[in-house]
This record gives C-alpha cells, structure tokens and sequence, in this order.
C-alpha cells in the first residue's frame, strides 16, 4: 500500500465529518448512529440524503453547497478516495455534510426505517458481467434495501453512463411494477437537463423534492492522448461511453422482492 494511501486513511480518523466503523461493529449489529443521525451527528432535525457509492465524494460536497438545508452523508468502501470530500467539507466547514466508510450491503446496520428522505446513486459500476448481477446497486435486493430505509414516498435517484445498467434498471421496474416518475434515455439532447439543476458540468440533478426513483446518463466525452490498452483476459472490454445522458427516477411505495434478474 503507498504510503499517500496511509496517509489519508490517518487523516480520516481526524476529520469529525468521517464515520468508519471497524467491521465487527456493524456486522450483524447495528451501529450506534443508527436512528440517531439527526440528534448525535448533525444536530438538527433537516431530511437526511445519502449517495451510495460517492466516490471521490465530489457530488456528496456540491449537493450539500447547494441545499444546505438537508443533510447529505456519503457512503463507500474506498477510503483513499472519500479523503477529499471529507477533507473539502471539514476545510469549508460544512455541517451538513458526512461520510461513511462501509460496503453497501451494511447499509441497513446504519440507518433505520424511514430514516432516510432521499437517496442518490451517481454512476455506480455497471457490473457488465452476468454472473455479477447481484452486485449492482439497482439489483432487487439492493432496492429492497434501499426501501426500508427510505420515509413514506422517499426516492431513489440514478445517473449512470451505462447504457446497459440503464436498461438493466428500467426491466426491474417493470418486473416488480414499481412506480417510476421519470426515463429519460438522454437529458441533454430531449432538454431536460434545463429542467434540473447540475452541481458540476458532467452530471445534472433532479429538483423535485418528492419524486419517484431516477434513471439517469451523464457523461462529458473526453480526449485519448494515447492508445487504450486491452484489459487483461478474462475481464471484458467495456463499451465506449457516449455523451448521452440517461435519467429515471422512481417513488418507492413498496419493496421489491429480494431476487436477482439476469439481464
């Protein structure tokens, strides 16, 4: 491991924004904040947002700056990458703005029942690979998750590049009829990135407070210097990306049932 990598996972344990628990903490048992993330971490009584799979941590920051009236809290397992969002909030001083360091599938140990007001997923890995469906973080027992968490009419929001993941998302809804308030297959060229507000110019956002799960694209096409390489074998080569961008969004009014669709 590089030392840079030691460093900011050193780092980590100082910022007071940054929950990382140790795995024994939250296997099988629910973490102290669990139902208390209002009262013990941020001390208000403002709505609750999570991004899964934040990344860098980058989208979890420009909501925030955005909408300082909620409270927006990160979630990944990286947490080399999650340094600089909670790096950039303690910087900036933001109270409404946390991390934490956890596999999505622990999720349900940090969160209770009706919780969570929203919840965004910005351009999660495809998991192309058929044998993998299960792990993409719109696969039925991840939503069924998801569900619990969520208040009464919360939402689920996705912006992804994957065209597959898109339409991976979109056959879910249909097997398990959930209401969705919004597809659009390319925001920017149909107009409705004007509709929405967009944090940074590679993604844009839906403002409806209390709309149903979206599905969406975003990508800004970028320049080869150089030739790609082949991916080893026997991972396969993935799709070139497009600057289409795709958007849906869904209201959970149910949970799906906890199977995995081979799409």
């Amino acid at each position: 491991m590089g030392k840079d990598k030691l460093r900011r996972f050193a780092e980590n344990l100082t910022f007071e924004c940054f929950v990382q628990p140790e795995f024994e903490e939250i296997f099988r048992r629910d973490h102290p904040l669990k139902g208390h993330w209002r009262r013990d971490f941020f001390r208000n009584d403002r709505p609750i947002v999570l991004e899964l799979g934040c990344g860098k941590g980058e989208y979890t920051v420009a909501l925030a700056e955005r909408d300082p009236r909620s409270n927006y809290i990160g979630v990944d397992i990286k947490g080399a990458r999650m340094w600089r969002g909670a790096k950039t909030a303690t910087e900036r001083r933001m109270g409404n703005v946390g991390f934490v360091r956890t596999r999505i599938e622990f999720i349900g140990s940090f969160f209770a029942p009706g919780e969570v007001d929203e919840i965004w997923i910005t351009f999660p890995d495809p998991q192309l690979r058929t044998k993998r469906a299960k792990k993409r973080l719109t696969a039925p027992s991840f939503l069924a998750a998801y569900a619990r968490l969520l208040k009464p009419g919360g939402a689920i929001h996705l912006k992804t590049d994957s065209q597959h993941l898109y339409r991976y998302t979109q056959a879910v809804i249909a097997h398990f009829g959930l209401p969705c308030e919004a597809a659009n297959p390319d925001i920017y060229g149909t107009g409705f990135a004007d509709e929405v507000r967009s944090p940074t110019p590679v993604s844009v956002w839906a403002t409806a407070r209390s709309s149903p799960l979206s599905i969406g694209k975003a990508t800004t096409p970028t320049k080869r210097t150089t030739k790609p390489r082949d991916p080893p074998a026997p991972e396969p080569r993935r799709r070139p990306t497009s600057p289409v961008t795709r958007d849906l969004r869904i209201l959970y009014t149910k949970a799906p049932r906890a199977e995995v669709l081979y799409l």
